[in-house]
């Protein structure tokens, strides 16, 4: 949800092409083809209603598709239920959703009260036989995503802002990505189940997108186990989330 509070800015990506693959890479991440229809899918985090409309208007999956911003941003609006909320609280009865999306979402929300927040709502609000889908960016990705500057996120937080505006990119960094630890230590606080599914998106990503040069050639022969001891490393970290009781 973006952005929570004033001050923070939308960082929502508008460019729908991309949006339908990340879609179907969800799809395929979380296997939901083998799950009972039809499903109940919230999207936290709308931007453009690429991925909600995705899944709205599949030909192959029965969902039933909710989602939630603290801006309107859309640019496909047909076949799903969108509600604008406030900060990281959702409006919806415990357990309504066998599906819950938050894509690049948690870096957006605030601090680490809000961060946790964030993670006890979509607790709240997933079914026990649900499932959900975590996407962050890594807080130690080479080149920062929101700004695409070098190591922006690796600075204490004191150095972030003055680096963005020596830059020129702007006056005030307003995310929070998280290291794999701090992640993990989350959703354990949080009282989830939680597979790292960094190696299969890594898989998923070369085969929706194709490529045929040297690096991606390189990587699709990478055995897992490579793949899987530069997860600390890797740019995004990816989720598959379990409810606790």
């Amino acid at each position: 949800m973006r952005p929570p509070a004033p001050g923070r800015q939308a960082h929502a990506v508008l460019d729908l092409p991309s949006r339908r693959l990340k879609a179907l890479k969800i799809e395929h991440l979380l296997n939901l083809v083998s799950d009972p229809q039809p499903l109940r899918l919230l999207e936290i985090g709308t931007g453009s209603g690429g991925i909600s409309h995705y899944f709205a208007t599949h030909p192959g999956l029965a969902c039933e598709v909710t989602a939630v911003d603290t801006v309107d941003q859309r640019l496909l609006r047909e076949g799903f239920d969108f509600h604008r909320v406030e900060g990281t609280k959702l409006p919806f009865p415990d357990a309504s959703f066998d599906v819950v999306i938050t894509n690049h979402v948690i870096e957006h929300v605030g601090d680490l009260n809000a961060q946790r927040h964030h993670l006890q709502e979509v607790h709240r609000i997933l079914r026990t036989t649900g499932v959900g889908y975590l996407a962050v960016p890594n807080r130690w990705m080479i080149i920062e995503p929101h700004f695409r500057l070098p190591f922006l996120s690796w600075l204490s937080r004191s150095l972030r802002s003055p680096y963005l505006h020596l830059a020129r990119r702007g006056k005030r960094y307003d995310c929070e990505p998280l290291s794999l630890g701090q992640l993990e230590r989350l959703l354990t606080e949080t009282r989830f189940e939680y597979r790292n599914l960094g190696v299969q998106a890594w898989r998923e990503m070369l085969a929706i997108e194709g490529g045929r040069g040297l690096l991606n050639t390189a990587v699709r022969r990478l055995p897992n186990l490579w793949i899987a001891r530069l997860a600390p490393l890797v740019p995004t970290l990816i989720y598959r989330l379990i409810r606790n009781p």
